[in-house]
């Protein structure tokens, strides 16, 4: 796979305005030439205020939601040395009140109540917060945000609380092995170098030891705002349905506020690994079963390059899959899985090179061996020299890309450009990754020149080499080991010889050679929902020409349905490594498809196999046959085999390593799905899996199958019914259909109305430990979702406000709706490094405060809270696939609602808050005898954990205020006991499918 910083370029359009702009005061320089999309309707226009911030505007008429992000050029790259985690912990306190909006959750009610969300993050040299929210509210919105960066309060209490939150989330990053790696990189560079710092911050290094030393940290974060939260490093990006006329005297008067106090953004160009800090090689010892060998380079950094891509290049050739790549020859040895290679930013001016590799166990055996062969492609690279016809096609189908866009979330368009308007001039901030126009060969041989085994540093991470890893790392108790390269080993991998299998990828057949739109009529085009064009005892075809979107794309997708595929637990095993073989004997050939814009997948569930393929509609159909030649003619390599089986085994086993709230899902899922094979049967069957039985699987299978799928996009139905034609002939001849009685969902376990269930398991890995509540609320209906929905919604800000903001029991603090099997119940989940007793507690104070809270509602705030999830609900997908999933999920639910969002949207509209109030009380309150609680306690065992915790009462007896729960211990003995619910009725009658005969 190949991992990037910038890419290639084809004559731009040019964004306009509708409108002769007037000149507003507040503004020193407008941009109207910004390079744009050909098919990009939006219209932009860059501004640099007169405080030197800088603004993208876009202007979206047709827009159901706004948006706004602004970056701040800073991160903890720029932390105090004796408060690590200070500039992290700024962003989160600059959430909570300002002078001008004082209250604490101002900003979130605001946008809670105005179908809005929001969130930020913290880098290494970058701070970015965004925001979406109806367009209608968006001044109001912004009008709080500005003043984040004008006068925030960092009040004494809410620090206080807030380093509660900030520990939390380092406490859950602990056992994470992407953010132990991550710092251990950092805590291995050189000490006097800020990217050896510790970014995200915890309770010792923001109130223990700054105590210790009569820091007060309030001061020094007010300190650190008023020294860099300057407007001359800070960009804005603004989306919303005015004209840019209109939206720039909404930001110029609000923005204009900001302090420009003349900052210079930091920027490193020395890099963190100097020379004395090459030639290592570090082994790791990671939390779950990981086996990887990274393989990086210190770089400059290339941004500046962004017109001729050097970058993108190397990365393309090292990170190939296709034939004569590096991935292709190490899984011809069965070393490796999957490749990753490609330059990424370190901070400003300096960055890396690398290639990653997931390492098979015999892989483990090969290290030197591999790295070898990483040199020998590298020098195949030199002596074949820079290949402009390489670049070009890169170049023509980044183009391509850029030209036949997706249109972007207006939340995902902010975030992804406000970072780039830092970085590149205006008029290209929209195009800079995807279009380039320099050739420049040398930068190239520039860059291959420093990928040297003088420069290397190699890391390995795999459980076996936990005895050699006697170093910890300071802040995640990482073990490891780094030592020199020894300097035979540098002159061998100097003088590697040429390696005849590898070689430059070949030219790429996926490339389309049609991009024209269908033009014919078709009675789908204005339809709403997709019609039935195929419909036999082996298949069923839905097929919807595209109205919308109006790309030269498409997306089919393919259900191979078996009741064998989850039959029992060596089955369930069987077809997930047949899918993992699948991917893996294919991703040679189909590697180039997906350079050429076509995204496959194949995956599987409880019904089957499931096929899709996304993007450019000329070729899909050339993949799509090979796919289903490998599945119906399948042939396990054993080797191959041997090495999925062992990585499906392991996944299981890695799950015990996930997080705390991920265990308390799957405990409600084995609670509440009728038939659910536990991950101890799993891993009991998968241990026991031969690729003879693999073969034989896969054979019965494809001979016992419907086949469901749908198609949509720029298609002509003729073109449909000869995919899918295709397919039919290409199933084994003597396939047999299902049964309709064998094509039915799986159901839901009832809890019985008046009950309260509890299950409880340990986990040893995590300190934090997990609660998580769920209210079952019957079928889903289009009443009861609304109602269920609406009642979310309003809880959904003040649940966070208190348990999280107020009570700071944890940082992960969740509440929303869980469907599952055509049944729905509202779900809070709450993680923390309290016992799961006392967070139910709290959660349980929480929802009977709820109905006053309900009940003390103004008519104008519950109907702000209607009007925002209306408005949620309407909508609109902005990508091809997004509506593809809406649509095929109704197929695959068998409920055919096509039109949901209105319909449901009728029916939310004639609510009234006592209705809900009346919802809250059946399903809800304590006092209900009808309500039916699920309570799913994960608790720590690990040192530190809250499994032996008693503070402050965690674990104290208060039965006599709460309903003793009945312990689920044995779930086949539960599940026996109670009755399932029925299936969802479905919304339209369509026939049943499969094989129908009388009985």
């Amino acid at each position: 796979m190949t991992t990037t910083q910038c890419a290639p370029r084809q004559p731009p359009g040019r964004t306009s305005s509708p409108q002769t702009p007037t000149i507003s005061p507040g503004v020193l320089k407008r941009y109207e030439d910004i390079v744009k999309s050909q098919e990009d309707k939006r219209v932009y226009r860059g501004l640099v205020l007169s405080n030197r911030l800088k603004v993208l505007l876009v202007s979206d008429p047709t827009t159901d939601k706004s948006a706004a992000a602004i970056d701040v050029n800073v991160g903890y790259l720029s932390d105090p040395d004796e408060l690590p985690g200070l500039a992290h912990f700024c962003e989160h306190m600059l959430f909570l009140g300002t002078k001008k909006y004082p209250e604490e959750n101002e900003y979130n009610k605001f946008l809670s109540e105005h179908g809005g969300s929001s969130n930020a993050s913290t880098s290494s040299d970058h701070t970015t917060y965004y925001f979406d929210v109806l367009p209608e509210h968006l001044s109001g919105a912004l009008d709080i945000f500005a003043q984040f960066f004008i006068s925030p309060l960092f009040t004494e209490s809410a620090t206080g609380r807030e380093l509660s939150a900030v520990n939390s989330e380092h406490e859950k990053n602990m056992s994470l092995d992407g953010w132990r790696l991550d710092q251990l990189n950092k805590s291995t560079a050189a000490p006097e170098h800020p990217y050896h710092k510790f970014g995200t911050g915890n309770r010792d290094t923001l109130e223990t030891i700054p105590k210790s030393k009569g820091i007060d940290v309030r001061k020094e974060l007010l300190k650190f705002h008023q020294q860099w939260y300057s407007s001359n490093i800070t960009t804005l990006v603004v989306m919303g349905k005015e004209s840019l006329d209109e939206l720039e005297a909404i930001v110029v008067p609000l923005f204009s506020a900001v302090e420009d106090k003349s900052v210079e953004s930091p920027r490193w160009e020395e890099h963190p690994y100097p020379e004395r800090l090459r030639r290592k090689r570090a082994y790791c010892l990671p939390v779950k079963d990981l086996r990887s060998l990274s393989i990086d380079f210190p770089i400059p950094d290339m941004k500046k390059h962004y017109k001729s891509a050097p970058g993108h290049y190397l990365s393309h050739l090292l990170g190939h899959e296709g034939p004569g790549s590096l991935l292709s020859a190490l899984k011809a040895r069965g070393w490796c899985n999957s490749l990753v290679g490609g330059s990424r930013i370190g901070a400003r001016g300096f960055g890396f090179f690398g290639v990653q590799v997931d390492l098979t166990e015999e892989g483990v055996n090969h290290i030197d061996d591999i790295i070898y062969l990483v040199f020998q492609y590298i020098s195949m690279l030199r002596s074949e020299g820079a290949q402009r016809w390489v670049w070009e096609e890169q170049r023509d189908l980044m183009a391509m890309e850029f030209r036949f866009k997706d249109t972007q979330e207006p939340r995902s368009l902010v975030t992804g450009h406000v970072h780039l308007l830092q970085e590149y001039p205006m008029e290209d901030v929209l195009s800079a990754y995807y279009l380039i126009s320099e050739w420049k060969p040398e930068l190239i041989d520039e860059m291959l020149s420093l990928l040297t085994p003088e420069n290397v540093r190699i890391a390995v991470v795999a459980k076996c080499f936990g005895e050699k890893c006697t170093q910890t790392e300071p802040w995640y108790g990482t073990k490891y080991l780094q030592e020199d390269i020894e300097e035979a080993k540098i002159k061998e991998w100097k003088s590697v010889t040429s390696c005849p299998e590898l070689c430059l990828p070949p030219v790429n057949e996926f490339i389309p050679a049609r991009l024209q739109l269908e033009t014919s009529d078709d009675p789908t085009i204005d339809a709403i929902a997709p019609a039935i064009i195929k419909d036999t005892p082996l298949m069923r075809l839905w097929f919807k020409r595209d109205n919308e979107f109006l790309l030269p794309k498409a997306v089919i997708t393919f259900d191979i349905v078996s009741p064998l595929a989850y039959a029992d637990p060596l089955n369930c095993n069987l077809t997930s490594v047949w899918v993992l073989v699948l991917r893996d004997s294919l991703q040679q050939f189909a590697y180039a498809a997906e350079l050429a814009g076509l995204r496959w997948t194949v995956g599987n569930a409880k019904y089957g196999l499931t096929v899709t393929i996304d993007g450019y509609d000329d070729k899909q159909h050339v993949l799509l046959d090979k796919i289903i030649e490998h599945m119906v003619n399948f042939k396990a390599d054993p080797k191959r085999f041997e090495i999925m089986k062992e990585n499906h085994i392991r996944g299981i086993k890695n799950f015990e390593a996930e997080q705390p709230y991920q265990h308390a899902v799957y405990q409600q899922a084995l609670c509440l799905s009728d038939i659910v094979w536990t991950r101890k049967q799993l891993l009991h069957a998968a241990e026991q899996m031969t690729v003879e039985q693999l073969d034989d699987f896969a054979a019965r299978l494809m001979r016992k199958v419907h086949v469901e799928g749908f198609m949509f996009g720029n298609l002509t139905r003729e073109r449909a019914l000869k995919i899918a034609n295709n397919l039919e002939n290409k199933l084994p001849k003597d396939a047999t259909p299902l049964l309709a009685q064998q094509l039915l969902l799986h159901r839901e376990i009832e809890l019985g109305k008046g009950t309260t269930f509890l299950r409880e398991t340990e986990n040893s890995v995590h300190k934090s430990s997990c609660t998580s509540l769920y209210y079952a609320c019957g079928l889903r209906d289009t009443r009861q979702n609304v109602a269920l929905e609406l009642l979310a919604q309003t809880l959904s800000e003040p649940c966070f406000s208190i348990l999280r903001t107020k009570e700071q029991l944890g940082y992960i603090v969740f509440s929303g709706v869980r469907r599952s099997n055509g049944v729905q119940g509202l779900r809070v989940i709450v993680q923390s490094d309290r016992h799961p007793a006392y967070l139910e507690r709290r959660i349980d104070a929480f929802l009977a405060g709820s109905q006053s809270y309900l009940i003390d509602m103004t008519e104008e705030e519950f109907l702000k809270h209607r009007t925002a999830l209306a408005a949620q609900k309407l909508e609109k997908p902005k990508r091809m696939s997004s509506r593809a999933s809406q649509l095929w999920g109704e197929i695959t639910a068998q409920v055919y609602n096509f039109d949901r969002p209105r319909v449901e949207v009728e029916q939310l509209n004639t609510i009234t808050k006592e209705e809900l109030i009346e919802f809250y009380k059946k399903y809800i309150s304590e006092d209900s005898l009808e309500r039916q609680k699920l309570s799913v306690y994960v608790v720590s065992t690990a040192e530190g954990g809250a499994g032996t915790a008693t503070q402050n009462g965690d674990v104290e007896d208060d039965q006599t205020t709460r309903k003793e729960p009945i312990k689920i211990t044995d779930l086949v003995e539960f599940k026996s006991r109670r009755r399932l619910y029925p299936h969802a009725a479905p919304f339209t009658n369509i026939p049943r499918k499969g094989a129908q005969c009388k009985l």
